[in-house]
């Protein structure tokens, strides 16, 4: 475990440098393409695509404005889609008749291809940040629902008979004894929704947008230029990784009770 982070950037290294070996022209002979310039063409080249990720934040630092636009739809998608998610887990698994009763109602939706939603909610919420975030909760809010349900259906019975043994009325059974059990399965599906909240945030300022860091992918692609298309796949994928460290550490911080791998195999 000691050098996986070592491990890691040489890894990185290893695929920047096929790629910029693959796409820099008269380098190797060509193979899948009729001519050297077509792999350029199609995946771009590491040089020009780090070339506009430096223009975009020192030259001409002119990505600021898109990105809050973006970073700001996600989080709000995040943190509206997690707390929906949470709220509607717990009181359905806490109400066995409404979970009946609404159950064929949310696999149907959850069944939905949610991303066709987009257009309606831009007639809906007009072309502003509000039709993206809506995307972005739709996405977000079942993988939380749906591990936070069982989260909560996966406490132990002996556990639950404890409690009330011990006086524990409504509340303080919803404090200590669900709440801790389904934290390990909120944030296992938190890791997994920052990457949807994304993908909300971005397919929405595809349809509809003036700003935005999908914007400027979408304003590229209609130009061809392959190598800020690429620039800006990569920094959404940074800030997306971003994120979910940042998930991380709060896990780490409210999880503090859970055995680490390391404790769990010297016990």
């Amino acid at each position: 475990m000691k050098y996986v982070r070592l491990w890691q950037i040489l890894l990185l290294a290893t695929l920047v440098l096929f790629w910029h070996v693959m796409t820099v022209p008269g380098l190797i002979p060509p193979m899948m393409f009729d001519n050297d310039r077509q792999a350029a063409f199609f995946f771009g080249e590491p040089l020009k695509v780090a070339g506009r990720i430096w223009g975009w934040f020192v030259v001409d630092a002119d990505i600021y404005r898109h990105l809050g636009v973006t970073l700001v739809e996600t989080i709000l998608a995040f943190g509206i889609g997690a707390a929906l998610g949470l709220a509607g887990g717990l009181w359905l698994a806490l109400a066995p008749l409404a979970s009946a009763i609404l159950d064929p109602y949310i696999k149907a939706m959850n069944s939905m291809p949610r991303i066709i939603l987009a257009p309606i909610f831009s007639v809906w919420f007009g072309l502003g940040i509000a039709s993206k975030v809506a995307l972005g909760v739709t996405l977000v809010f079942f993988i939380v629902f749906f591990n936070v349900y069982q989260g909560v259906k996966e406490v132990s019975p002996v556990v639950l008979a404890n409690a009330r043994m011990l006086g524990a009325n409504g509340k303080q059974l919803l404090r200590h004894v669900y709440l801790p059990s389904a934290t390990s399965w909120v944030f296992s599906s938190l890791h997994t929704s920052v990457g949807l909240a994304f993908v909300g945030a971005v397919v929405g300022e595809y349809l509809g947008s003036s700003q935005g860091v999908g914007y400027l992918i979408l304003q590229a692609e209609g130009s061809f230029d392959i190598n800020t298309v690429m620039a800006g796949i990569l920094v959404l994928t940074a800030f997306a990784l971003a994120l979910d460290a940042a998930v991380g550490r709060i896990e780490k911080r409210l999880m503090k009770w859970q055995p680490q791998a390391g404790e769990t195999e010297k016990l």
